[in-house]
């Protein structure tokens, strides 16, 4: 008769691979964490940066209907100055300057301006046409 087999403490072969696979996979989860860290930054840094560009859009779109309304005043003669020159002074006094002006029929006066100080994605641009009511 044969002795009696005892069960072997050591690892048998499927726990000698699975060992194998734990320690290859040591750390996978930092890096993962460390990709998505990196990834939420990115999208966080994207983020900002179109909200800088959208508000200099604003600030520049503002510039120019200010500009217009004031030049539009000028040429209807309810304010002293030369329309265009009103409307740069305006445009100056909120941070921009003007690219065109000109003066239209019925004392309209369109104005295009742009900020002095350029966003990320390149100058911010406004446009805006003003003249007496209807």
């Amino acid at each position: 008769m044969s002795p009696p087999q005892t069960p072997r403490s050591g690892p048998g072969p499927q726990q000698g691979n699975s060992q194998a696979r734990a320690d290859r996979e040591r750390g996978s989860g930092t890096v993962l964490a460390l990709g998505l860290a990196v990834l939420v930054v990115l999208a966080a840094v994207v983020v900002v940066v179109l909200a800088q560009s959208a508000a200099s859009a604003f600030r520049a779109a503002a510039a120019a209907d200010l500009a217009a309304l004031a030049a539009a005043d000028a040429a209807r003669g309810l304010t002293p100055g030369e329309p265009c020159g009103v409307a740069a002074d305006v445009a100056r006094r909120n941070g921009a300057r003007v690219l065109s002006c000109s003066e239209g029929s019925g004392s309209t006066v369109q104005v295009r301006t742009e900020l002095e100080v350029p966003t990320p994605l390149g100058r911010a641009t406004g446009l805006a046409r003003a003249g007496p009511p209807p």
